[in-house]
């Protein structure tokens, strides 16, 4: 294998700024230290997250959390069945004294966008998102209107066989770089959670985090900067366009994921790789993030669904059958 260029170095103070963003957000949500990787690696590459779980897990919480170590915006926008696109991206207000209309810029335009329960609202308000997700812009009136960066989704979904969901559409779930699983925390974390909750020690009110803004928008901006420089060896690169074909030729599966997977796979790699203190992309780092960069990307086939199987019980057998470049 090719020796990578070990430049641009990593820092010691972006480390320092990784870990706060690390360390800050694991004092409020107990025990989902992968989701909270998770989450950093989309914030780093600057993808979006959809986060699913059932009710009181903490999805709404870890984004409030992550929001309360950045200066920049952060918005919230509750998705409910009636739920109108013109109230997420805004719209046009005819001004009588003036005789014109004026702009009323709606709840997208942040930095930091919670987009909570987003599959209890109907597909034509989802679909508002994509162009937002996709080209950073609001179109309104036949205007865009760009995004100050940076600029993240994150959204929570409960599962979708509980009452009064819709699944969202398939190229919405593109638009995603990462859909992030919280499951419940074991007895311990349980058990550390409601001592502080239950002794004064953490609040859940997002106003009384233990949390300063320690980062501005341009430390983020420098910080995906920095994954993106990243380093990567050719044969590293094969690697993760193969895992992600082979998705497409296997009988086990209806629906392979496409060249995005490809993208978000390299992206998200790199990302994880400056969130462990190294400047170059190892294989173990495209294993890493493969779960959460496909899971969402691909369809089961009616077999497949009849046995059983999951989407990361599939991919985990793909992944094992993929040679991968020997470091």
């Amino acid at each position: 294998m090719t020796t990578v260029s070990p430049t641009p170095e990593v820092t010691a103070e972006t480390t320092r700024k990784i870990e706060f963003l690390r360390n800050s957000i694991k004092q409020v949500l107990i025990g989902q230290d992968d989701v909270i990787d998770q989450v950093l690696i989309a914030l780093l590459c600057r993808g979006h997250v959809l986060l699913e779980g059932l009710p009181g897990l903490g999805k709404t919480l870890l984004v409030k959390a992550l929001a309360s170590c950045f200066s920049g915006q952060f918005k919230r926008i509750q998705f409910t069945p009636d739920l109108m696109p013109a109230d997420m991206t805004g719209h046009a207000v005819y001004d009588m004294q003036n005789n014109r209309f004026n702009i009323r810029r709606g709840p997208i335009f942040t930095n930091l966008l919670l987009a909570d329960e987003i599959n209890r609202s109907p597909a034509k308000t989802q679909a508002a998102l994509l162009e937002v997700m996709q080209e950073k812009q609001v179109t309104i009136e036949g205007k865009p209107f760009p995004l100050n960066p940076p600029f993240m989704v994150l959204a929570t979904q409960n599962p979708i066989e509980q009452e009064g969901t819709y699944p969202l559409p398939e190229a919405e779930l593109d638009r995603f770089l990462l859909k992030v699983f919280i499951d419940y925390p074991s007895f311990s974390d349980e058990l550390t959670l409601v001592r502080n909750v239950t002794s004064g020690k953490l609040s859940m009110d997002s106003d009384s985090f233990p949390v300063t803004a320690d980062l501005s928008a341009e430390d983020i901006l420098k910080l995906q900067a920095q994954a993106e420089a990243v380093a990567l060896d050719d044969q590293v690169l094969a690697y993760a366009v193969r895992l992600v074909q082979a998705t497409r030729n296997t009988s086990t599966l209806l629906k392979g994921a496409g060249p995005r997977a490809s993208i978000g796979l390299v992206n998200a790699a790199k990302a994880w790789a400056l969130i462990n203190q190294r400047n170059f992309v190892l294989p173990d780092d495209i294993k890493q993030v493969a779960l959460p960069v496909m899971r969402h990307r691909i369809l089961l086939s009616p077999e497949s669904e009849i046995e059983g199987f999951s989407p990361d019980q599939l991919l985990k057998q793909l992944i094992e059958t993929t040679d991968a470049p020997r470091t």
